[in-house]
C-alpha cells in the first residue's frame, strides 16, 4: 500500500495506473484518425489499383450534401463500395471486438495469457461451423446462412455451459471458470477435429474458415455484426473503472464498493457476445485478442479507462492491415488471415517486450 498526495490509500496493484491523461487522450485522437487513413489507403490497394483521389471522390459522393460529377468507371465504384469497403469495415470491427474482448478477459481474470477464446467461445463456434459445413441441408434466417448461425450459437452455448459448470453457489471463482473453459474447449476441439478428418472434399473450406477469412464479406454481414459489437464495446467501456478496481483480489474489490459477481457476469456476457459475433462470420482469428491488449499496455499503461478504447482502435488498425496483406501478397490466391496475424503480430509484440525489457504492467 502507498499514500498519494491527497492522503488516499493506493493498493500496490494499482500504483502503475498513473494519470497521464493528456498523452493518452492524444493517443486516442491519433489512432482514431489513423483508423480512417488506413481504411482509405486499404480501399485503393488490390488487383485493381484505385487512385487515392478517386477513392475519396467516390466515398464523398455517397454523402447527401456533396455532389460530384462521376468521372470514374462504374466498375471502379462497384469494386470500391461493394467489395473492398464492406470487407475493410468488417475487418476493423472484428479487430476492435477481439482486442477489447481480450483486454477485458485479461483484466477480469487477472491473467496476462487470457484471450477471447479462453473459456470456449472459439472452440464452440468452430464446432458449430463444422457441423454447418457437413449438414446436407441449406437454409437462412433473415438472409444469413446455416454456418454463421450455428457458429454464433455454438460460441454462446459453449460459454453458457462453462459458466454453469463453474458456478459455486452464488459465486463464480475465476480459476474454476478458466479450468472449465479449458476443459470444455478441449472437448469441443476434439469433436470438431474428428469431424474435419471425416469431412472428405469439404475439408478445404472448413480449414480456411477455421483459420479466418474476410473473402465473402458484404454489407449484410456488417449490418448484422455491428449492433452486437457496438453494444458489447459500449458496455465494456462503461465498466472500465470497475475493471481497474478488480485488479485487486475480489475481497478488496468488494470492500471498495464493487459488486464483483454482477460485474463479472456483465463483462463475461458482453465479451462473449462480441466474440461470438466476430467468429461466426470470419472464423477463429488468433493472436489479436492477446497481442493487441499487451501491446497497448506496454505503450500506454494498464489503466482500463484508456487501455480499452486504445485496444479498440489499435485492434481495428491491425486487422485492417493484416487483411490487406492477406488479400494482396499472393494475388489472386488469398492467405487465411490467421496466418498473417501470427506472422506479423508475434514479432511486433516481441519487439515491444524487448524494448520494455520484459516489463508488463498488469
Amino acid at each position: 500500500m502507498s499514500i498519494n498526495e491527497t492522503g488516499s490509500v493506493i493498493p500496490d496493484r494499482l500504483k502503475n495506473i498513473r494519470p497521464h491523461w493528456r498523452g493518452r487522450i492524444y493517443a486516442i485522437i491519433g489512432l482514431s484518425i489513423a483508423v480512417i487513413v488506413v481504411a482509405v489507403i486499404a480501399t485503393t490497394i488490390g488487383s485493381v489499383k484505385i487512385p487515392v483521389l478517386t477513392t475519396l471522390r467516390i466515398l464523398l459522393s455517397q454523402l447527401p450534401f456533396i455532389d460530384f460529377s462521376p468521372d470514374w468507371a462504374g466498375s471502379t465504384e462497384t469494386i470500391l463500395l461493394d467489395i473492398r469497403l464492406p470487407r475493410i469495415v468488417l475487418a476493423g470491427l472484428i479487430g476492435a471486438a477481439l482486442s477489447v474482448a481480450g483486454a477485458t478477459y485479461q483484466g477480469l481474470f487477472r491473467n496476462p495469457l487470457a484471450d477471447p477464446y479462453l473459456i470456449g467461445a472459439a472452440q464452440g463456434a468452430a464446432l458449430g461451423a463444422v457441423i454447418g459445413f457437413l449438414l446436407p441441408i441449406e437454409f437462412s434466417v433473415m438472409g444469413f446462412g446455416l454456418i454463421p448461425i450455428l457458429a454464433f450459437s455454438g460460441a454462446i452455448v459453449s460459454v453458457t455451459v462453462v459458466y454453469i459448470l463453474a458456478r459455486v453457489g452464488k459465486t463464480v471463482p475465476v480459476t474454476t471458470l478458466i479450468l472449465a473453459g479449458v476443459a470444455l474447449g478441449a472437448l469441443w476441439g476434439a469433436i470438431y477435429s474428428y469431424l474435419v478428418i471425416i469431412s472428405g472434399d469439404k475439408i478445404h473450406p472448413i480449414i480456411f474458415w477455421i483459420m479466418g477469412s474476410f473473402s465473402m464479406t458484404d454489407w449484410s454481414e456488417v449490418g448484422i455484426v455491428l449492433p452486437y459489437i457496438a453494444a458489447g464495446i459500449i458496455v465494456i467501456l462503461l465498466y472500465s473503472r470497475s475493471l481497474n478496481v478488480m485488479q485487486l483480489d475480489e475481497e478488496q474489490a468488494k470492500q471498495l464498493g464493487i459488486n464483483v459477481e454482477r460485474t463479472k457476469l456483465i463483462l463475461l456476457v458482453a465479451s462473449t457476445l462480441i466474440t461470438a459475433a466476430a467468429v461466426s462470420f470470419v472464423g477463429t482469428i488468433g493472436f489479436v485478442g492477446i497481442i493487441i491488449p499487451h501491446a497497448v499496455r506496454l505503450l500506454w499503461g494498464p489503466d482500463h479507462r484508456f487501455l480499452l478504447p486504445l485496444s479498440v482502435l489499435f485492434g481495428a488498425i491491425f486487422l485492417i492491415l493484416a487483411d490487406l496483406i492477406a488479400r494482396t501478397v499472393m494475388t489472386p490466391t488469398e492467405i487465411p488471415i490467421g496466418i498473417i496475424t501470427a506472422i506479423c503480430g508475434v514479432p511486433f509484440f516481441l519487439y515491444l517486450l524487448r524494448r520494455r525489457k520484459g516489463i508488463i504492467y498488469f
